[in-house]
């Protein structure tokens, strides 16, 4: 197991400061207990319902054979933004994220989440895994309704908030803020730490998010796993990781429904399989030959194609007496979710709130004769001010409008091939004026970031990192680029941007900008080791860059100071006097031929 010190300042426990106590009159009796099983990057065609002949998926499989199946069913192309809809019932947009990353992540603090409307109706609350949309508060899982929440940081292990040198197996993850080193792979973590939970909650009901950040690269993986599919010809080494990770996910969704069985709950739970995009690795063309499976269809993760979106949902629900076997063509989007499951469930709803799905109870219980052709809009604008068209899809449920200009009817064309637009003008003006609408809908407050809060009482610190400072220029968003920089394909030594931060309380601070996080233990000028050893299941980190630094520079509004780098401390500390109020923060070093860097860690304590 690997170790971790105790040196763990910077990420402290955060209480969950939202949890409203319920009372006993209004806890339900009888409610269907909800559990949503989300994957990362997978795909429509990476199940083998759906066509693939190699990936081996019985559990999925059979949840769409025995359940209801959604066929025409969007996520946004990318992870946060899909998370965010699903999470308010709400235009990603809207609800404040666009981008994976650079402070366009942070789900906007006004809106209520799924977990918090189950928690004000009676429910327990839930995540294991995944969150994704802010890693302080009061953006935090605990924050926004869940009372128990095991995760890991940011839109991945590995990735820059996440705790140092996590890498899928026996890594540290964050209980309620608290760290806690785990033993396994994080899949099967994830999974027994959800069961314990049903098993301690099974005589009340529940709602269980199971986020999993595989298939999520780096593509580690047992390797058992691996070897289910070491010998086939029609994958490439790395999608047999891929597929490997699919199907250890797999087996643990088998062992949880052994589990509802055992306990007698698997009847009155429904029970949700999903994606957050389309395929990131399933499917490659190379030369011609073809690896892998995509359904058919255009695009892959990112996409404004199908490939890029459509991805697989699923409804189990016994007690509901929902139709097996049964497929839903209408077009459904991730925010239709939260309002179908407080239809289903019979939840009030939060006061005031406009949401921009709909519960889509008609479609799972009736034939959906009388379901209206709405249109849908999605898009990737991985940029600090959303524009307007870019990698965009227009959606009904037989047509696609591409990027404003290309047509595709996906009824006759499913891999969208033949671009019908000029033969069709007049869809192709009745699609453009439904997306002016959808612009003029959700981007009213496209210039307005969200902040974290510092100087809360109760928060000892809070810890901020490149990951999302706000900037269009490339970012150290992973821990092999705060290793070494210069390893991606763009230098990540980004030397503009800020954070946003919304000071509670006027008094002194503390602000540390440092090279490492806190619970590396590291000096700026450390020398650190490779992790681990590059194979086929498994993808090793690089060794760590000494970057030379000599001023650092602290700037929150007007307040502007400097300090010269002690190269051999573990961080540069200001010691400065804030008023209480909204305000850029910008954090930088000067390297020793006098160029700018953002700072990679930033934390910022109050005095007592």
């Amino acid at each position: 197991m690997k170790k971790w010190n105790k040196f763990l300042f910077g990420l402290i426990a955060f209480m969950a400061f939202h949890q409203n106590a319920q009372s006993d009159d209004k806890k339900p009796t009888n409610k269907p207990n909800v559990i949503i099983i989300i994957t990362d990057d997978q795909g429509y065609g990476d199940i083998a319902a759906h066509g693939n002949k190699i990936i081996k998926t019985p559990a999925m499989d059979r949840l769409r054979n025995q359940g209801v199946a959604f066929d025409n069913f969007h996520a946004g192309s990318t992870c946060a933004p899909s998370r965010s809809a699903l999470m308010t019932g709400m235009e990603g947009h809207r609800a404040g994220v666009w981008h994976t990353i650079a402070g366009c992540n942070l789900l906007r603090e006004k809106f209520t989440a799924m977990p918090q409307v189950f928690q004000d109706n009676g429910y327990a609350t839930a995540l294991f895994g995944k969150w994704h949309l802010g890693d302080a508060y009061p953006y935090l899982p605990e924050n926004r309704g869940f009372e128990t929440a095991l995760y890991h940081s940011a839109g991945g292990i590995g990735q820059t908030p996440d705790f140092w040198d996590n890498d899928y197996f026996d890594d540290v993850y964050l209980r309620n803020g608290k760290p806690e080193q785990f033993e396994g792979y994080c899949t099967d973590v994830f999974f027994d730490e959800a069961m314990k939970y049903i098993e301690e909650k099974k005589d009340q009901p529940f709602f269980l998010y199971l986020s999993t950040n595989a298939p999520h690269g780096p593509l580690n993986v047992p390797e058992e796993y691996y070897n289910l599919y070491k010998d086939e010809e029609e994958l490439l080494d790395f999608q047999k990781a891929y597929y490997g990770m699919i199907t250890n996910i797999d087996d643990n969704i088998t062992r949880l429904e052994k589990k509802l069985k055992e306990l007698k709950l698997i009847d009155n739970t429904i029970l949700i399989f999903t994606t957050d995009n389309g395929s990131q690795y399933g499917w490659r063309n190379i030369k011609g030959k073809e690896y892998g499976f995509n359904a058919n269809m255009r695009g892959l993760k990112s996409s404004q194609y199908d490939g890029g979106h459509r991805v697989p949902f699923f409804m189990y629900w016994k007690n509901g007496k929902l139709k097996k076997g049964k497929s839903i063509d209408q077009l459904v989007m991730s925010y239709d979710v939260l309002p179908t499951l407080i239809d289903l469930c019979d939840l009030e709803q939060p006061k005031e709130t406009q949401y921009d799905g709909k519960t889509v109870s008609p479609l799972i219980f009736g034939e959906g004769k009388n379901w209206p052709n709405r249109y849908a809009v999605l898009d990737k604008n991985k940029t600090q001010h959303p524009v307007k068209w870019k990698l965009s899809a227009v959606m009904d449920n037989d047509w696609r409008l591409i990027n404003g200009k290309e047509l595709y009817n996906i009824r006759e064309d499913v891999g969208q091939e033949n671009d019908i637009a000029s033969s069709h003008p007049e869809k192709v003006k009745e699609m453009r004026n439904a997306y002016e609408k959808w612009w003029e809908h959700v981007s009213k407050d496209f210039s307005k970031f969200e902040y974290y809060k510092v100087g809360v009482d109760g928060i000892d610190e809070t810890a901020l990192t490149v990951h999302d400072i706000h900037s269009d220029k490339p970012l150290a968003w992973n821990q092999d680029l705060i290793r070494d920089p210069l390893s991606g394909k763009k230098p990540a030594l980004t030397d503009d941007g800020f954070w946003t931060i919304d000071i509670q309380q006027e008094g002194y601070y503390t602000v540390t900008l440092a090279r490492w996080p806190k619970e590396a233990d590291l000096q700026f000028d450390s020398k650190v080791e490779a992790l681990g050893i590059t194979k086929p299941w498994y993808i090793a980190r690089p060794e760590g860059r000494v970057i030379p630094l000599k001023k650092a520079m602290l700037e929150i509004d007007a307040l502007r100071v400097y300090q010269d780098v002690d190269m051999s401390s573990k961080g540069t500390s200001f010691r400065v006097y804030l008023n209480e109020g909204k305000a850029r923060l910008v954090g930088k070093f000067t390297d020793e031929d006098n160029k700018d860097i953002s700072a990679f860690y930033v934390y910022i304590s109050k005095e007592k």
